[in-house]
């Protein structure tokens, strides 16, 4: 029997039906009469490099960063939050389907190299061949995290033996994993003018090792990284969010979007204040806002110099970097969460502020609007923002988690933080005087300082979801309500006591991984909770979606659904 490629069951069911398949037109290329050169292999590849393969980071801006405590919508829950998925939500059909489509490119090109033998030399093939085991390690990394167990398909398969295949072991599939980030390690370059190269490799070696607290692999794919001197971290924090950088010493593989070429904005108007036409219903939630430490390292239920009524002050300066502090210039106008009127710029005239709950019931709820990577474009609503997916950064902090998790702190593990500590206070790590030098040996006070400097470095970067799963903190912190502002009877009455940003005596609480809680706060009565949020431990995974069970009898459902 002719033999198929293909991802997964639904697919081939989709693409085979009640008609006969031609497996070999001839007005394409396929595995046959295709791949016989260095540009058809390129071309093929180039496909692994578009966002709908990366779906769960590519799919909408800050995709997983809305299942989190970091985000507020007003009283509106994503389905995730409300512990209401089933084998039948979009996110779970369509991740499976996209990454397994990326799997399945990836298998073609492997399977097929052989082919350009005699037309390509043996050093080049072994290069393409790196890359396309990079893609397949990367999207079989994001499978067995989201899903656990699930199908391994490396080769060529019959339909017989697709309805024979059930779910394999993660543990087998993380063997298969590193196995393809080492040959993407033993023939990538050290650069290759924008495409994956070999430091890509060892960075998301160790973060898949670190989703699966296998802490020695991280450790050393991490320090593999580091050590190649190819990357650095980036002076400015805040240029690497614009619309306009599109390059930075800090980038180790990022997806680049081209409104022009694919039709999409991705600038939406919900992230952006009401004065510039937006509809200010998403934000950076107040758990976010309070995770960031004082200027002196510590958190704010601990630091002298918190001052709830100006909660800005002697703050780690990324957190102004999120979000626009209280009283300064904001894209034409001054930010004022707390005034009926503010100063618009261009003109010098006091103007209705509906920016608000003093005068609009759709203003922010919380006070709160994104400020990071809202550049021009973006509050114009015509940017194109690149995905970044990995940066060098998160590649110091995941090094120094595994150096902590294996009770092997040293200078390394303390100089990684410190590395990414001081450079959001534009010094080096050695001027220890000019910012927070982390100098804690204790193991669990260094895990409660890592777990927050991730928080507040990776914002809004899709990392914070993954960091729940895999610590299991999401028991925690997805069953507690959102807080906002009370609405306006209740503002006028804390602006008048002294009440205002937050009430005086009762600070939010910071437990030991870093997790912030407003309940002693919210019993004052002077906040609100908004919505409560739901969850249950079946979410630790996803559903396999609901017909890849149906049509398949060795696939079962994840226990829960």
């Amino acid at each position: 029997m002719k033999k198929l490629i293909i991802s997964m069951i639904s697919v081939l069911l989709m693409t085979t039906g009640c008609q006969e398949l031609d497996l070999n037109p001839l007005s394409e290329g396929s595995s046959e009469n295709w791949y016989t050169n260095e540009n058809e292999i390129t071309l093929a590849l180039n496909e692994l490099y578009r966002a709908a393969l990366w779906h769960v980071e590519g799919t909408r801006l800050f995709n997983t960063d809305r299942w989190t405590d970091d985000w507020n919508q007003r009283e509106y829950l994503y389905d995730w939050v409300a512990g209401s998925i089933t084998g039948e939500w979009a996110d779970t059909k369509n991740t499976w389907i996209n990454t397994y489509k990326g799997i399945n490119r990836a298998n073609i090109v492997l399977s097929s190299l052989d082919n350009a033998m005699g037309n390509v030399s043996e050093q080049r093939i072994n290069q393409l061949r790196g890359e396309a085991s990079f893609f397949r390690a990367c999207f079989y990394s994001y499978l067995i995290f989201l899903y656990g167990d699930v199908p391994l398909i490396t080769n060529y398969i019959t339909i017989e033996e697709a309805f024979a295949t059930g779910r394999t072991d993660k543990a087998i599939v993380l063997e298969q994993i590193y196995r393809d980030f080492d040959v993407a390690i033993e023939y990538l370059p050290d650069n290759d003018n924008g495409r994956i190269s070999k430091g890509a490799a060892y960075a998301f070696k160790a973060r898949i090792a670190t989703w699966m607290l296998d802490y020695p692999t991280a450790r050393d794919a991490a320090k593999d990284c580091m050590d190649m001197g190819v990357y650095s971290l980036d002076p400015e924090y805040g240029r690497l969010f614009l619309s306009t950088t599109n390059t930075s010493p800090e980038f180790i593989f990022i997806i680049p979007r081209s409104e022009q070429l694919t039709g999409e904005n991705m600038a939406g108007g919900s992230f952006l204040p009401r004065y510039i036409g937006g509809t200010s219903t998403a934000q950076p939630s107040w758990e976010l806002f309070c995770a960031y430490t004082c200027t002196d390292g510590l958190p704010v239920d601990e630091s002298p110099l918190f001052d709830p009524q100006n909660p800005f002050k002697n703050r780690d300066p990324r957190l102004t970097e999120l979000v626009p502090e209280f009283g300064t210039p904001f894209h034409g106008f001054v930010y004022d969460p707390g005034a009926t009127h503010v100063l618009e710029l261009e003109t010098g005239r006091m103007v209705a502020n509906p920016e608000t709950q003093l005068t609009s019931q759709f203003a922010s709820y919380n006070g709160l609007t994104l400020k990071k990577g809202v550049d021009e474009a973006f509050a114009s609503r015509r940017a194109d923002p690149n995905i970044i997916i990995m940066r060098y950064a998160d590649v110091l902090l995941m090094y120094a988690e595994a150096k902590i998790e294996l009770n092997e702190i040293d200078e390394s593990t303390l100089e990684a933080i410190n590395q990414v500590r001081s450079r959001a206070y534009k010094v080096s790590p050695v001027q220890t005087t000019r910012y927070p030098a982390v100098t804690e040996t204790d193991q669990a006070a260094l895990r409660t300082i890592l777990r927050m400097e991730r928080r507040a470095e990776l914002s809004w970067e899709n990392r914070r979801w993954f960091d729940l799963i895999r610590w299991k903190l999401a028991e925690i912190v997805m069953k507690r309500p959102v807080y906002a502002l009370p609405i306006k009877a209740g503002l006028e009455a804390n602006i008048a006591s002294g009440d205002y940003f937050f009430p005086k005596g009762a600070l939010p609480e910071i437990d030991e991984n870093g997790l912030v809680d407003f309940s002693a706060m919210y019993q004052t009565g002077k906040i609100r909770a908004v919505v409560p949020r739901n969850f249950t431990d079946r979410q630790y995974l996803f559903p396999i979606p609901s017909r890849e069970v149906i049509i398949n009898d060795n696939i079962k459902q994840n226990p829960g659904y």
